[in-house]
């Protein structure tokens, strides 16, 4: 872990009493993110993950990431809980960075992905979309727009067992098509060594999703343009341009492989 920011024991008490925490009995830095320091905070009231954001955190965006954490948890979507000032603030600044404060998502990250995994992440999905489902809107050639979590990736989504335990990192939320995000979970979940899909993770992850919000025929159509999206900006972020074009190729073969098994 890169601890940018280490926290006096006067500023992790002031933290504990602006977020009404209680005692603190251990404060421990978690091995996690690059670009903030965690830690994980033991008190009366139970065990709290706080942040430290380093550099320049919006707090608009922090605001934002904590009303959509309190939106999906009254729906029953598995999100931490969210700790605010007597004043309401989802943020307070301790030297000179912002600092939030969540409840601890009990299970782990995921380590062998099984088709029971790929349902239940399909079916949370669903729900994350249908819920926040207030600013969805038709756009060109009839795709749902709406918003959607962003970063629905390995490194935030928690299990316990087979079962979606908890679903982190709201700072990315944004307007986007439905089935973009869907075709960004294929590409992260489901695909093998080589870029193609895994026809049994795939079609789990699809059936999870549609028992809460069926497709579109439109958006069927698009899906392995959405996934070959997916592929192209992967290598890109990752800088392995000169496969760029072969495995956005590959993932987009195998999607549409995948598209006319399920319409069989």
């Amino acid at each position: 872990m890169a601890v940018f920011t280490d926290l006096s024991e006067t500023e992790c008490e002031r933290i504990a009493t602006a977020y009404r925490l209680g005692r603190l009995t251990s404060v421990i830095g978690i091995a996690d993110g690059d670009a903030e320091t965690t830690f994980l905070f033991r008190a009366d009231r139970g065990e709290f993950i706080v942040t430290v954001f380093e550099g320049a955190a919006d707090p608009f965006d922090l605001e934002r990431a904590f009303r959509t954490m309190e939106t999906l948890a009254t729906a029953g979507v598995p999100c931490p809980a969210t700790f605010r000032t007597d004043s309401g603030a989802a943020t307070i600044t301790v030297s000179g960075k912002l600092v939030a404060v969540v409840g601890f998502v009990p299970g782990s990250r995921p380590g062998e992905v099984t088709s029971r995994k790929c349902r239940a992440l399909g079916n949370c999905t669903a729900r994350i979309h249908r819920t926040l489902a207030a600013s969805a809107v038709g756009d060109r050639g009839g795709l749902p727009k709406g918003a959607v979590h962003g970063a629905l990736n390995r490194d935030n989504i928690f299990f316990l067992g087979e079962e979606v335990s908890g679903v982190i990192n709201f700072r990315l939320r944004h307007d986007d098509f439905l089935i973009a995000e869907l075709g960004q979970l294929l590409l992260h979940w489901t695909a093998r060594a080589d870029g193609t899909l895994d026809g049994e993770l795939a079609g789990a992850l699809l059936a999870g999703y549609e028992e809460v919000r069926a497709l579109g025929e439109n958006e069927r159509r698009a899906l392995p343009a959405f996934v070959m999206a997916a592929a192209a900006t992967s290598s890109a972020r990752d800088d392995r341009i000169a496969d760029l074009e072969a495995s956005a190729h590959r993932a987009f073969t195998s999607a549409v492989a995948f598209a006319r098994e399920i319409h069989r």
